[in-house]
């Protein structure tokens, strides 16, 4: 058995190498280059020639550098860089800390603590590849609101009556008229048929109506920028419809992609497993299966799933003091989509209201009782991924109903 211990950095790795004994073995700095890989897998072949028996330690789950790692063979476990931190504290009461010594600490953890962590397990490469498009897409769900609440501001310091020509500033149509003509003054120019050619080329819907009220809107009696601080926003207006546009082109593309993974001709099979919970689109969906994969063995249990996501809370007892609170060491990412996914089934499934409506008349917040209707989701999606079966709201009411039948007895 050997251990391997990996302090990341952007440019070069540091590794120190342990035998059974503990004892080192080698220790080596490596860039992050094909060479530095082939380097550090020659050293870690000289001490262990089998790719099973070498246990790698690092500090991060993914990047480029773990890959290369886990195509070697070896078995990785990234360790949470605060759990680190506590090893340090115990090891170096004086508070140093260097890259080798921080890489040696990091084997050392595996030698002494080893069944403590747990080994990465990553899902599928189409899994991996779901996970990835879902956080792009969830990042650039918030750089759109980021941008659309500066154009928002931008047009109401300079140009306050597109904003009532056109309400859904989110619209395509809204967004390209921006990107052609972002201040009052070249609006103004434009006739009302004029605006309705331009609306009848975004497919608007009844062009001539909306753009009579458009024209309207945009030549009312309402307070506009003096010319050069209009023109001084201009640019900025524009870019930021402009960025508005390539996210919402590039957002369909993921879209795109991720039912085909989800649902196409060669979909995920646990994708029509989620599609048929309430509540989960293409986008939710994906960003679940992405988050828990498909990997059956790291949740052995709902509750070993409910601690990953986050949802289930966290007891603190100390003598006569006893508290339980939220948990934060959990998969951020997952959390928030449950969260959301709960959300979004208060209107699709006649259950979860009603459970959501108990807790809140239990007194608890809506934050909590969310919470609470996730932790219970992801009992049934570790049921149903467990069995392969889809969800079947029906079959969940005439379980729930014997469940309270057979408490009450």
């Amino acid at each position: 058995m050997l251990y391997v211990g990996v302090d990341w950095a952007e440019a070069e790795h540091a590794a120190c190498l342990l035998d059974a004994a503990g004892a080192v073995v080698g220790r080596l700095t490596i860039p992050q280059r094909r060479a530095g890989l082939a380097r550090l897998r020659a050293a870690i072949a000289a001490v262990e020639p089998e790719p099973v028996a070498v246990l790698v330690a690092i500090e991060r789950p993914d990047g480029l550098l773990v890959d290369g790692l886990l195509a070697a063979g070896y078995v990785i476990y990234a360790l949470n860089p605060k759990a680190v931190d506590r090893y340090r504290e115990r090891t170096r009461l004086s508070g140093g800390k260097t890259d080798p010594a921080d890489a040696e600490l990091l084997a050392r953890i595996l030698v002494t603590d080893r069944d403590r962590h747990q080994p990465l397990r990553p899902s599928s490469a189409v899994v991996e590849e779901l996970r990835v498009l879902a956080r792009q897409d969830e990042v650039a769900s918030r750089d759109q609101t980021r941008l659309h609440n500066r154009l928002r501001q931008d047009l109401l310091a300079a140009f306050p009556a597109v904003l009532d020509a056109f309400p859904d500033l989110a619209a395509l149509s809204a967004l390209r008229f921006l990107e052609r003509w972002p201040t009052a003054a070249e609006a103004d120019a434009l006739s009302e048929a004029e605006l309705a050619a331009f609306l009848r080329a975004q497919g608007h819907f009844r062009a001539d109506v909306a753009a009579g009220r458009s024209h309207a809107a945009l030549h009312a009696d309402v307070l506009a920028a003096p010319p050069h601080l209009a023109a001084a926003r201009a640019g900025a207006i524009r870019l930021a419809a402009r960025q508005l546009l390539l996210l919402r082109e590039q957002r369909a593309a993921w879209e795109k992609r991720l039912r085909e993974i989800l649902a196409g001709e060669r979909a995920h099979p646990d994708g029509e497993i989620l599609l048929s919970l309430p509540g989960l689109d293409a986008r939710l969906a994906a960003r679940v299966l992405g988050e828990v994969g498909d990997r059956r063995e790291r949740f052995p249990t709902p509750a070993a799933l409910q601690s990953y996501a986050g949802t289930a809370p966290v007891t603190k007892a100390s003598g006569r003091t006893r508290v339980v609170v939220a948990r934060t060491a959990c998969n951020r990412f997952l959390r928030q989509a449950l969260l959301r996914w709960a959300f979004c089934s208060l209107t699709t499934s006649a259950w979860a209201r009603t459970y959501y409506d108990q807790h809140r008349q239990a007194g608890k917040t809506h934050f909590s009782a969310l919470r609470c209707l996730a932790h219970r989701w992801l009992v049934i999606l570790h049921h149903l991924l467990a069995s392969g079966q889809r969800y079947d709201e029906a079959v969940h009411q005439r379980n729930r109903a014997h469940a309270s039948n057979e408490t009450a007895a």
